[in-house]
């Protein structure tokens, strides 16, 4: 949650674990968990946070210039499956948990919410400030000046937080050095862009994955994703979306893709890069924190995050998905069997679920989570009835085997 919440206004996944994995990666590893485990938890999460409305690392105001939609509807949009997305990684860190047994910290070693919340709960205004902002339609400039004001102001409501002339201007400083990997990175696309528009570039690629794929749709996005996924490589998320929305967006858009549908396909796998070996440099900077072998975590990421590889082929075969021509009933199934999918892909993955299961178990287990996660209705209704009568045989074997150990 720590890593969502920061990652959604920061805009490079790299800086986002290297923020909030200094202190997460030391808990996860403090209640069990393998230092490679931690590592590829932080860099999920963190990855995770780009893709999180209301901010989404500022590819949402982009992304709003390049369709000329608002970026109300952007984020909208975005809500399905950035929740779908962390349920993947719950579910996975949860059966990892219960599979290890591993307990989390004693009640005397937590912190009191209330007492925190009296001591420092003013200092989130100003995040609600600058997300009201935004939903009122403010520009993202706007919307930063206003929540600039506000922290200085919330900040003076306790002595404890109260900022002087100098702490304003070192915290002024340090915004300002911060944004400038992101401005320099923007700045070097532009040359990309222009480039690509000028020459012809872009349009010479999407013409040439579509003359590859044959016209066929499965085969195209399976190209667009590779590419996206190589071009993402090491780029924080403003510079990573305008290169791949530039190159490989306009051949989704030709194969008869809405273009909101197109955008937010290739804005999540450039973002995915992160996570992605090789050159997942997310999960390196989590290994790095966690003392762990790099190429193990970035292994280890993209197998917590496998479900998330598959849901951008959902939204484009379905963009009930992206709550696009939305129908109550058909969304209700569709995200009921993507959430049930990917539990059952979680316990697939780890091999447990209630006990530990063999290798017919969760072949057959993963089989019916990944036709659970298909865009399709009669498939979704059928693959959750497998899946709730597989969970339920695994819950009562091993309730068998739980009593017969004891009377043993």
């Amino acid at each position: 949650m720590a890593s969502g919440l920061l990652g959604t206004i920061n805009g490079s996944s790299i800086a986002n674990v290297a923020t909030t994995g200094t202190f997460t990666i030391p808990l996860m590893k403090k209640v069990g968990y393998p230092p490679h485990y931690a590592g590829a938890v932080e860099a999920c999460a963190s990855t995770g946070g780009q893709l999180m409305p209301p901010i989404m690392g500022a590819g949402a105001f982009i992304m709003s210039e390049f369709l000329g939609i608002s970026y109300l509807s952007i984020a909208v949009a975005a809500v399905v499956p950035a929740l779908i997305y962390y349920t993947a990684i719950f579910t996975n860190v949860h059966i990892r948990a219960k599979k290890q047994q591993l307990k989390g910290l004693s009640k005397d070693q937590l912190p009191v919410l209330g007492d925190v919340m009296r001591k420092d709960g003013h200092l989130i205004l100003p995040v609600i400030i600058i997300i009201a902002a935004l939903l009122m339609r403010y520009t993202p400039m706007k919307a930063g000046f206003v929540g600039t004001i506000a922290v200085i102001v919330v900040s003076s409501l306790r002595k404890g937080t109260r900022m002087g002339i100098k702490d304003i201007a070192a915290a002024l400083e340090d915004g300002a050095r911060g944004s400038l990997g992101v401005a320099l990175a923007c700045a070097l696309v532009g040359f990309i862009v222009g480039t690509s528009s000028l020459t012809s570039l872009g349009l010479l690629i999407s013409n040439n994955i579509i003359e590859i794929s044959g016209g066929n749709l499965p085969m195209t996005l399976i190209m667009a994703m590779v590419a996206c996924l190589v071009l993402g490589m090491g780029l924080p998320t403003t510079a990573n979306y305008i290169v791949c929305s530039t190159i490989i967006a306009p051949a989704l858009i030709g194969m008869k893709l809405q273009p909101l549908v197109a955008h937010l396909f290739v804005f999540y796998f450039g973002i995915m890069a992160d996570i992605t070996p090789p050159v997942c440099l997310a999960a390196f900077t989590g290994a790095g924190i966690a003392g762990a072998n790099p190429s193990k975590t970035g292994l280890t990421a993209t197998k917590i995050a496998l479900a998330s590889y598959l849901l951008p082929f959902c939204f484009v075969y379905n963009p009930m998905l992206l709550l696009l021509n939305f129908e109550p009933y058909s969304f209700a199934v569709l995200f009921a069997s993507a959430v049930i999918g990917i539990v059952a892909l979680a316990g697939a993955l780890e091999g447990w679920f209630a006990r530990n299961l063999n290798i017919a178990e969760r072949v057959l287990f993963g089989a019916s989570a990944l036709v659970a996660i298909m865009p399709s209705i009669m498939y979704s209704l059928v693959s959750m009835l497998v899946i709730a009568i597989l969970s339920l045989y695994f819950i009562r074997t091993a309730r068998k085997r739980l009593t017969s150990d004891i009377a043993a």
